[in-house]
């Protein structure tokens, strides 16, 4: 059984700022860029049964820099649809909404196709991905690379916990980490690992 490898894209101007980005399609930073980089050498030693990356180019770009290939874009790692917050601030939703807290409020509908989405329908996409996933272990070693809130929800998902438990793996931009099993049962072995 092969590890589960999660990597989150390089920085961006809104990931500095800390703005919501979800379908806005961001450059990665040149700091993000060097930061995808720097990642190959942690990669380069492996082969992979399966590498799927979020559709979004700041994802496919971070990949593609990381020396990766046979990637192939998956909708379902789309980050979460932020609907009305996307380009907002945690503390420019806190002026209106003090006890706000993405991990149990979700976000408000946004402009059309962009409904917003609750931890419960993240989890979701995130339950879809590790049944593909779940297969391809078999094989060796996967990895996936997409978007910070995403892959926490992954990873909180992939250990038995709820979608809303993915408020407790803070994930850094430009990092690999790497889930594992301990005695058949998943843990994590490694956490925003940078060379």
């Amino acid at each position: 059984m092969g590890d589960l490898l999660l990597v989150r894209h390089g920085e961006t101007e809104w990931s500095v700022s800390g703005r919501h980005t979800s379908w806005t399609d961001l450059p990665l930073t040149g700091h993000g860029e060097e930061q995808a980089k720097s990642l190959a050498p942690l990669l380069a030693h492996r082969t992979f049964s399966l590498a799927l990356s979020s559709p979004l180019h700041r994802a496919l770009h971070t990949a593609d820099l990381a020396g990766l290939s046979g990637v192939v874009p998956d909708e379902d790692l789309h980050e979460w649809d932020y609907g009305a917050y996307e380009g907002v601030t945690t503390v420019d939703i806190h002026r209106a909404r003090p006890d706000w807290y993405l991990w149990t409020d979700g976000v408000p509908p946004g402009p059309a196709g962009h409904p917003g989405e609750s931890p419960a329908q993240v989890g979701a996409r995130a339950d879809r991905v590790l049944s593909r996933v779940d297969d391809a272990l078999t094989d060796g070693d996967v990895i996936l690379v997409a978007h910070g809130h995403f892959l926490r929800v992954v990873t909180a998902r992939r250990l038995g916990l709820s979608s809303a438990e993915g408020r407790l793996f803070q994930l850094a931009t430009g990092t690999v980490s790497r889930l594992s099993l301990e005695h058949g049962r998943p843990v994590i072995a490694e956490w925003n690992t940078r060379p």
